[in-house]
């Protein structure tokens, strides 16, 4: 069963007034099997679905949403588990995230969307795409996961034992002085990490409390151990030919290297690659208005997904001609990566 809450706060009062909600700020909510789902909803024309990674919330999007607007109906939530979406002992993986925002979908009464997922949010835009092609229009992947098995050391420790504890401990009096020497640290290096220092500082922020930490770990572990990623697209990325899919990374990302967009790329027939040069793992916090113009100029000149059935069915039977190239240029880097380890 699912049902809207109205909105409240600011929101409630622009409806009222027959204002369009502040998208910077406005939250509404809806339950949707039990538990509410925070989302920012403004904004007319085709659906736009701006999709977080891990441990952020639909503020991410605050540089995007209001010109976004001017020309699409722009839904950004709050994933389960995080910002001031419900934060229960659920299931956490991919799949079950694809399916909570169909879901949410529904009760918004919008049929289909162009998916604009970063990172975790892109595995979980390309996961969408794989089990619900029909309501796909578009798919824009920004430095998405599941392309390789490298990903930061940060992450890959944050899902050992003992690492909801240590977030926590992020949060006492005091260590806020030392995070901000840290990233200064980093910035004066002049490092890749360094140029996404302070996003994920955010990151960190956006889990104030246990039921936080505890939701940004089950999700980490879904998709990431200590050897890096166990998730992978490249075995079904193939059933994205028909789908406009355009991807954006930086080339300084030190989260998931650019070496996985290349990857990507190779592996989505008819993708578009877009590279943000001196950008981090947040090409869209670094220039946002290039990201912006991007994004519209590729909506604008593409024609939305015509999924069928038999569509599907033919390439599912005739699998994929460039499996051999993208599966050995990640074998290539992970090997490399392998080596400089040691």
């Amino acid at each position: 069963m699912a049902n809207i809450i109205p909105m409240r706060g600011p929101a409630a009062r622009a409806v009222r007034d027959g204002r369009a909600p502040d998208s910077g700020s406005a939250l509404a909510f809806a339950t949707v099997h039990g538990h509410r789902r925070a989302y920012r909803m403004t904004g007319k024309g085709p659906a736009v679905l701006l999709i977080h990674g891990i441990g952020a919330t639909s503020a991410h999007w605050e540089d995007c949403i209001e010109t976004l607007a001017r020309r699409h109906t722009v839904i950004a939530p709050d994933l389960l588990g995080h910002g001031d979406s419900a934060k229960p002992r659920a299931d956490y993986s991919v799949a079950a995230y694809a399916n909570g925002l169909r879901d949410l979908l529904g009760v918004l009464g919008v049929e289909r969307v162009t998916l604009v997922g970063h990172s975790f949010g892109g595995g979980v835009a390309m996961q969408f795409a794989y089990q619900f092609p029909e309501r796909v229009d578009r798919l824009v992947l920004i430095a998405t996961g599941g392309v390789g098995r490298q990903v930061t050391p940060v992450l890959r420790a944050a899902t050992l034992p003992g690492a909801g504890l240590a977030l926590g401990l992020l949060k006492v009096p005091g260590a806020r002085w030392q995070i901000t020497a840290f990233i200064r640290a980093l910035q004066l290096l002049d490092t890749g990490l360094g140029l996404d220092a302070v996003d994920l500082v955010d990151v960190v922020d956006a889990l104030p409390d246990q039921n936080s930490r505890n939701a940004f770990t089950r999700t980490l572990r879904a998709v990431v151990d200590w050897r890096g990623q166990v998730v992978t697209m490249l075995d079904r990325c193939y059933l994205a030919r028909g789908v406009p899919t355009l991807l954006v990374w930086g080339d300084r990302d030190s989260v998931l290297p650019i070496a996985h967009a290349h990857t990507a790329h190779r592996a989505m027939p008819g993708s578009r690659l877009e590279i943000f040069r001196g950008a981090g793992h947040f090409p869209h916090h670094a220039d946002p208005a290039r990201f912006i113009r991007v994004l519209e100029e590729f909506i604008a000149t593409t024609t939305p997904s015509d999924w069928s059935a038999e569509q599907w069915r033919e390439l599912l039977r005739a699998g994929r001609p460039e499996e051999r190239y993208a599966l050995a240029a990640d074998r290539e880097y992970r090997e490399a990566s392998e080596r400089s380890a040691t």
